[in-house]
C-alpha cells in the first residue's frame, strides 16, 4: 500500500501517526480563543489543527433553522440554531488570520470544505489536504468538486455503509485524485465503546487499499491509542482548552494534557509495533546466558555414574547444557566427580 503526503508529511504503512487537533467550531467565533487553541495544539505536539469551513447560508436550510428555535441544554446551546451558526461560522477573513497564526507556530492549517465556494477558499489558501466530513458521504457533487482540485483527501466514514464508501471513493478517483485516506468514524458524541468497532480500521485498509485513520469522538485517550496499535495512520480528535466552556463540542473534546498523551504515547505505540518478522534482538541474545536455565545436578555424583533424569534439575544461568538437550544427557556416564548443584557441561560427560 502506498503512502500519501499531507503537505510535507507522509502518512501510511511504516509512518508515525499524523495527529490532527480538530478545533472545528470550538473557537466559538472568538479569534483570541482561536489563537489559544492553536497555541495549545502546537505545544502538545499535534501535526495540524483543523477547522470547519461553513457559513450560515452554506450548511443548513431555512426549514432546519425554523425547527430549532430553542434548546434545553443551555450549556451546549444558546438562542436559536441560526444564532449559534451565525456566531460560530468561520469567515474567510478568520481563515486567513488562523492560517497565519498556524504558520507562526509551525503547525499545519486544514479544514473541512462544506460547499464548492469553501473548497475554492481553501484551495486559494494552498491547504495541504481537504477533509470531507462524514455527513457528505452521499454529497457526490461536492465530493467530485473537491476531488477535482487534485489535493489529498481525508474522508470520514461515519454513518456510511461500505457501499456508500465505495461509491464516494470511486467518485474521488474518477475526478482525478488518487491520494485518499479514509478515517474510520462513529458519528455519535460520544459513542458507546462497543459501537466504536476499531477492527474496521484494518478492514477498510484491506477493502480499499488506502491508508486508514481514525476520527475519534470517544472520551479520553485510550481508544485513539488503541487505533494506532491497529494501524491508524491519522488520529483526528476534537480539541479544546476548557471542557466546561459553552459550545457544541467542548465537553467531548480532548484538553491539552490529553492531546499531549495521544501525541507522545501514540509515538510510543507506533514505535512498539515493529513488523511481522520474528526477531530476537541482540540485547535479548546477550541476556540468554543469565536468564535461561541449564541442567544442574540434584545431588553429588561420582565419576562413572550413569545419569538418570531424576539426578538432574534445571536452574539459572544458561551457560551449561540446555534442558532441551535432556534426552541426549540421560544415560551418559560422568567423566569426573560432581558436587550437588553443579551446572552440567558437555565436558563433564564421557
Amino acid at each position: 500500500m502506498k503512502s500519501i503526503s499531507l503537505g510535507d508529511v507522509a502518512i501510511g504503512d511504516g509512518r508515525p501517526p499524523y495527529v490532527i487537533a480538530e478545533i472545528g467550531s470550538n473557537h466559538n467565533g472568538d479569534m483570541d480563543l482561536c489563537h489559544r487553541l492553536i497555541d495549545a495544539a502546537a505545544d502538545a505536539g499535534a501535526d495540524a489543527v483543523k477547522f470547519q469551513s461553513w457559513s450560515e447560508s452554506s450548511l443548513i436550510a431555512h426549514e432546519e433553522y425554523e425547527r430549532n428555535l430553542a434548546y434545553d441544554d443551555k450549556k451546549k446551546h444558546f438562542g436559536t440554531l441560526r444564532e449559534m451558526v451565525r456566531a460560530y461560522q468561520f469567515t474567510p477573513e478568520q481563515h486567513v488570520v488562523a492560517q497565519g497564526w498556524c504558520r507562526e507556530r509551525g503547525i499545519a492549517f486544514c479544514s473541512s470544505a462544506f460547499s464548492p465556494e469553501e473548497a475554492d477558499l481553501l484551495d486559494g489558501m494552498d491547504v495541504p489536504f481537504y477533509k470531507i466530513a462524514s455527513m457528505d458521504v452521499t454529497n457526490l457533487p461536492l465530493i467530485e468538486y473537491v476531488a477535482g482540485k487534485r489535493r489529498p483527501i481525508l474522508f470520514a466514514t461515519g454513518m456510511a455503509t461500505l457501499g456508500e464508501i465505495e461509491r464516494a471513493v470511486a467518485v474521488i478517483r474518477e475526478a482525478g485524485t488518487e491520494d485518499i485516506a479514509l478515517l474510520h468514524c462513529v458519528s455519535i458524541y460520544p459513542p458507546d465503546y462497543a459501537a466504536v468497532r476499531l477492527l474496521n480500521i484494518p478492514m477498510l485498509r484491506d477493502a480499499f487499499g488506502v491508508p486508514v485513520g481514525f476520527s475519534d469522538h470517544t472520551l479520553g485517550t485510550s481508544v485513539p491509542l488503541a487505533a494506532i496499535a491497529l494501524g491508524a495512520c491519522v488520529i483526528e480528535k476534537h480539541f479544546t482548552v476548557d471542557k466546561e466552556m459553552e459550545g457544541w463540542d467542548h465537553a467531548i473534546s480532548a484538553d491539552p494534557a490529553e492531546l499531549r498523551v495521544i501525541v507522545e504515547e501514540g509515538q510510543n505505540v507506533f514505535a512498539s509495533l515493529g513488523g511481522r518478522t520474528r526477531i530476537v534482538t541482540p540485547a535479548e541474545i546477550e541476556k540468554r546466558e543469565r536468564f535461561r536455565r541449564s541442567l544442574v545436578t540434584g545431588r553429588a555424583l561420582g565419576r562413572g555414574d550413569i545419569l538418570r533424569e531424576e539426578d538432574l534439575t534445571a536452574k539459572r544461568p544458561g551457560t551449561g547444557i540446555s534442558p532441551a538437550e535432556l534426552p541426549y544427557v540421560v544415560g551418559r556416564s560422568l567423566a569426573l566427580d560432581l558436587e550437588e548443584d553443579h551446572v552440567l557441561r558437555w565436558e563433564d560427560l564421557v
